[in-house]
């Protein structure tokens, strides 16, 4: 399977969690091309090229990362011109994707993070992929708001997403894998 693991992650919680997805997917015998979104990140390749997608991205203000909205921006705009956004969507075989978040949820919890991954979803949606996982994984938060890791409705969050997070990653991974 030919696998895009595509996310921004601005204090390194998702970049954890995409090496694990890029570590899970290549030992399980799959080809994997990651792509780290960034400010200024020129997309040049065409997601339906791919098997399966792994998208993810921290959350922020319950969206993903400005880097991933700009991303999908282009991108759709590029699908709109070339006439291979309709509607309605038509659905894709063999296209596939994964949408997940790192959040730390200190107000609502998950409800924070589900914005963001539905905005992924939708992207993918609109080009006729079927989404087969909407993940959200807890993660700390850093710099100023370290201490927000302490408090909240999720309790302590200090050092997440932990190894013990990860291993859980692992085994989703190896789940979408056999579909």
């Amino acid at each position: 399977m030919h696998i895009l693991n595509l996310y921004y992650s601005a204090t390194g919680n998702t970049k954890k969690v995409a090496e694990r997805i890029a570590a899970t997917s290549v030992a399980e015998g799959h080809t994997v091309e990651t792509v780290q979104l960034k400010k200024s990140t020129d997309v040049q390749f065409d997601v339906r090229a791919y098997d399966l997608i792994f998208s993810g991205s921290g959350v922020y203000e319950w969206l993903p990362g400005k880097p991933v909205m700009s991303a999908f921006s282009a991108m759709t705009k590029n699908y709109r011109e070339k006439g291979l956004i309709q509607q309605p969507a038509q659905r894709r075989r063999n296209n596939r994707a994964v949408t997940y978040c790192t959040y730390g949820g200190t107000h609502t919890g998950a409800n924070e993070a589900v914005p963001a991954v539905k905005y992924m979803g939708q992207f993918f949606d609109h080009l006729g992929f079927e989404i087969i996982g909407e993940w959200y994984f807890v993660g700390e938060f850093h710099g100023a708001f370290r201490d927000f890791s302490l408090r909240g409705k999720l309790g302590d969050i200090s050092g997440r997403p932990d190894e013990t997070d990860l291993r859980h990653i692992s085994e989703m991974v190896k789940g979408v894998l056999k579909l």
